[in-house]
């Protein structure tokens, strides 16, 4: 997957993976109770900073805070940007 978004520093660009329709139980998940997801996958990551080379990689499949990064739409996509210390984990 190629996005035209080159993030700049210490940020990444994530897709977010899609929200839970349904309990383990079978329950149907209405949009308005959703939880927003916490985990994705990298799609661009931006250089690091001067000292700090870049932990994560594109393709990468992360863990991060549920309030982290800011949510952009891009060719009808979205995603979000954040800083690469919002990441909590790489699964």
């Amino acid at each position: 997957m190629s996005v035209n978004v080159k993030p700049l520093a210490d940020r990444v660009l994530v897709e977010a993976a899609p929200a839970e329709e349904k309990t383990a139980f079978g329950i149907i998940i209405p949009d308005t109770a959703k939880e927003k997801p916490q985990k994705g996958k990298v799609v661009a990551v931006g250089p690091g900073k001067k000292d700090e080379p870049m932990s994560v990689k594109e393709g990468d499949v992360v863990l991060y805070g549920k309030y982290s990064g800011t949510e952009l739409s891009i060719d009808g996509k979205e995603y979000l940007i954040m800083r690469e210390a919002d990441i909590y984990a790489i699964v």
